[in-house]
């Protein structure tokens, strides 16, 4: 094997490994929702909890990379839910803006003690503790490729 693809085999590995880790804990974090509520609309709370409300919908589907039709079908659900608000944009008419409401950060904090719940039975000191020593190696690697898309 030849440094090249030794290097496209590790890296490959390490993807494919993240990858696998997220299909599983993404179907445990689903059964943890109610019905009607997907983990990617758990994400557009999220993200607008942790970095701000007020953003347009196609600045939140360029975040969550989907297209806007399906940011829209997603906003739709949440606004059903009242987990948040759509605005007009006060600097642009034509524009709207997404505000979390008390019950969307309510159903956020909620949802994040669920899965905490729900990953208890598997999660043990030991793979505590493998979560711990790489959680900031991963938020840095995330950050990098964040800013290199």
């Amino acid at each position: 094997m030849t440094q090249d693809e030794a290097r496209a085999a590790e890296v490959f590995g390490f993807f494919n490994e993240i990858g696998i880790i997220n299909q599983l804990s993404s179907a445990m974090f689903a059964k943890s929702l109610p019905d009607g509520v997907h983990p990617s609309h758990f994400s557009i709370l999220n993200h607008l909890s942790r970095l701000g409300d007020g953003k347009s919908p196609v600045r939140i589907a360029a975040a969550m990379q989907v297209t806007k039709n399906t940011m829209t079908h997603s906003l739709r659900v949440l606004a059903d839910r009242d987990f948040i608000v759509v605005r007009p944009d006060p600097a642009d008419g034509r524009a709207k803006l997404v505000f979390l409401t008390d019950a969307g950060r309510a159903f956020r904090d909620d949802a994040i003690v669920r899965v905490s719940q729900e990953f208890g039975h598997v999660i043990g000191a030991d793979q505590l503790a493998i979560m711990e020593r790489v959680r900031d190696d991963l938020s840095e690697l995330r950050k990098h490729l964040d800013n290199n898309r």
